[in-house]
């Protein structure tokens, strides 16, 4: 029996993808979460899941931090992502940084499917459209990828105040936490990404950035 887990915060397009599921693989056993914590939790407890169908943005996880949080932690699971994305760049990251394949949210119910079996037969798969504008992720990046999958879910969303201009106190504010806990965390972040400065850690996570609607 296999094991699908959909990791998905959209109502809608969860259902597209039971639909998908339930239509073509019989008995299927079929897991699901909404957000990035509840995600690796799942991961955690779970041992036979045969493919992670997983939203590039969802709570607790923008840009590819859920991609590389997985692949760093559970290589062996096979990642699809599915996103509003349908941008050559972002999908030529996503392949690029270790998923299997990539499912834009407007394709077809049977592309859902091709998408799928290619990934349980050991292939790849991306939209035909953009097959031939794939570009390779350079070696930099893989290492900045690798360093990024290095934080907690909650190192990043501090990193992500950070981008963001926030100080101390308002991170603390914002995951109801003391200072002390955000200088922490930021300690930790500047330790794990090599860096030794706000700007710098900023810089770190710009270039894993996606253009995202």
């Amino acid at each position: 029996m296999l094991h699908f887990h959909i990791a998905d915060d959209h109502p809608l397009f969860r259902s597209a993808l039971l639909d998908v599921i339930n239509q073509h693989f019989v008995d299927a056993d079929i897991t699901e979460s909404s957000d990035l914590d509840t995600t690796l939790a799942a991961l955690e407890q779970l041992a036979d899941i045969d493919l992670l169908l997983l939203d590039i943005n969802m709570p607790g996880s923008q840009d590819l931090f859920g991609l590389v949080s997985v692949r760093e932690k559970f290589p062996s699971v096979p990642v699809a992502m599915v996103s509003a994305s349908e941008d050559p760049d972002t999908i030529s990251k996503a392949i690029g940084h270790g998923a299997s394949a990539y499912i834009p949210k407007s394709v077809s119910p049977r592309d859902i499917y091709q998408a799928l079996n290619a990934v349980l037969a050991g292939d790849k798969w991306v939209p035909a459209a953009v097959r031939q504008q794939l570009k390779p992720v350079g070696a930099e990046e893989k290492n900045l990828a690798a360093k990024i999958a290095a934080l907690t879910p909650q190192q990043y969303k501090v990193l992500c105040y950070l981008r963001e201009g926030l100080l101390n106190k308002q991170i603390g504010y914002e995951l109801g936490v003391t200072e002390a806990t955000v200088k922490a965390h930021i300690t930790a972040i500047f330790r794990k990404l090599g860096v030794s400065n706000r700007t710098q850690a900023v810089i770190v996570l710009a270039k894993m950035s996606l253009e995202e609607p």
